[in-house]
């Protein structure tokens, strides 16, 4: 991994070159952000954003997902991966948050793991977007592109978070994986980055490598 200074330098091109330290999520509540993270496993957040723009107009509360049921529910969401377990833990999640949270999203972990279709990263986006925690939320793109610059060479996504809370400055820390995200998103993509393109290309040690 790298020294202090590559890691500070990493940070502060990619906050100069990334002007959106926010998802792309469309949400207003907390109860729709989460609803929405829940949707994002394994699809893309243009598809999410199409199929909530529907739904919360008919049922974006507890009460009212759970009054569509899962068929009802299915109907909305069925353009999106996972589509049919993603009903079913929706519904879930939602009994338990009236049942055990006083109909509101909780603010702590334990808690938020506790909801059916909520794992870890699911949770960190929460913590971070919802209620300003300073958390690492490690999806596809963060994993890789902290792999290939050489934050972290964890071979989990556990290992790449615990890698990026240790070394990551504390003022970019809230936002370095929305940063990660995005940079891994139109330039550091999967198959074939765009090295040409990258700000981050003379400190990479994967550059070109694809």
């Amino acid at each position: 991994m790298r020294n202090r200074n590559h890691i500070n330098q990493i940070c502060a091109l990619l906050e100069k070159h990334q002007s959106n330290k926010k998802t792309e999520l469309s949400y207003r509540t907390n109860f729709e952000l989460l609803i929405s993270v829940i949707l994002s496993a394994q699809a893309t957040d243009v598809s999410v954003n199409k199929a909530t723009k529907e739904l919360f107009k008919i049922a974006n509360t507890p009460k009212k997902i759970i009054e569509l049921g899962e068929l009802g529910l299915k109907k909305y969401i069925k353009t999106i991966g996972l589509y049919n377990a993603k009903s079913k833990n929706i519904i879930a999640c939602c009994k338990k948050i009236i049942a055990d949270f006083n109909n509101k999203v909780p603010k702590n972990r334990e808690d938020l793991e506790s909801l059916p279709g909520v794992g870890r990263k699911t949770a960190n986006v929460v913590l971070n977007v919802a209620f300003g925690e300073p958390t690492v939320a490690v999806d596809t793109h963060v994993y890789r592109v902290s792999r290939r610059i050489g934050l972290s060479n964890g071979n989990t996504p556990l290992k790449v978070e615990n890698d990026l809370m240790n070394i990551i400055p504390k003022q970019y820390l809230h936002d370095i994986h929305h940063l990660l995200i995005y940079h891994g998103r139109y330039i550091c993509i999967a198959r074939k980055p765009k090295c040409n393109d990258c700000y981050l290309a003379k400190m990479c040690p994967s550059v070109n490598e694809g």
